[in-house]
């Protein structure tokens, strides 16, 4: 199994930044995934999960600002974040189950101004 995360960098408070994951090693269309994330100094947080057929969850802190899509035929999960505050500063995941014991290396997300 193999997850590569990428499209992290610095944005401003109220920017945004797009994330993609591109997976391999597995069967990912009948699979959910999940995108995580870990703050500085603090656990890993599961903050978004897409279905096969495209259907999501968001937890609380990022819903309504983060969108979650996949590509089946590209084996490629995405992660769409809008209105972008210090507090979403993290490194983000993308994973194979909701607690992140399957998960790639990441990609550092800074949101500062």
């Amino acid at each position: 199994v193999q997850l590569q995360a990428s499209g992290g960098g610095l944005a401003q408070p109220r920017g945004f930044l797009g994330l993609s994951c591109t997976a391999s090693g597995f069967t990912f269309n009948v699979n959910h995934m999940f995108w995580l994330r870990q703050p500085p100094g603090k656990g890993v947080e599961w903050i978004a999960t897409v279905n096969p057929n495209g259907g999501t969850a968001y937890s609380d802190s990022v819903k309504g600002r983060f969108t979650v899509s996949r590509d089946n035929d590209k084996n490629i999960v995405s992660l769409q974040m809008n209105s972008l505050k210090p507090e979403d500063t993290a490194l983000y995941y993308c994973a194979r189950d909701k607690r992140g014991f399957q998960r790639g290396l990441g990609t550092q997300v800074t949101v500062s101004s």
